[in-house]
């Protein structure tokens, strides 16, 4: 395949009817789904050892959905996509995040030996007693 073919076959896969999709109508109501996409490609030709010349190239692809345009009585909305997988990450993410900051607060504390008194002081003292907690080892 020559370089000329392959950006030929590029510019047909990233076209208007990649980024939008066939607009359909239901009960008076019109969707035009959209999407984000994103390519690159490359190419390069050489000449290899007695005389021989070569060449190559490749081309990628990502489409991803990102939301609709909805046309109902003359008026046009975006309706975005939800991406729930990014949500999920996101939540992961701050969850971790806590974690380890929470264990790294409670780490420190207990390295300058605070007491309990000091890290709790609004708990009645009977309830303290069952909150005690093991002395760790110091290195």
């Amino acid at each position: 395949m020559q370089l000329e073919e392959l950006i030929s076959g590029a510019r047909d896969v990233v076209s208007v009817k990649r980024v939008y999709g066939d607009p359909y109508e239901k009960n008076g109501l019109t969707v035009i789904p959209a999407a984000t996409v994103r390519g690159g490609g490359g190419g390069g030709m050489g000449d290899g050892e007695g005389g021989e010349s070569g060449g190559g190239g490749g081309f990628g692809l990502m489409v991803r959905p990102s939301g609709a345009w909805v046309v109902d009585d003359g008026e046009v909305t975006w309706k975005p996509a939800i991406d729930v997988n990014r949500i999920v990450l996101g939540g992961q993410i701050i969850a971790l995040a806590a974690i380890l900051v929470t264990g790294r607060i409670l780490l420190a504390q207990s390295r300058r030996g605070h007491s309990l008194r000091e890290l709790v002081p609004r708990l009645p003292e009977r309830q303290l007693v069952r909150l005690r907690l093991p002395k760790l080892a110091r290195r």
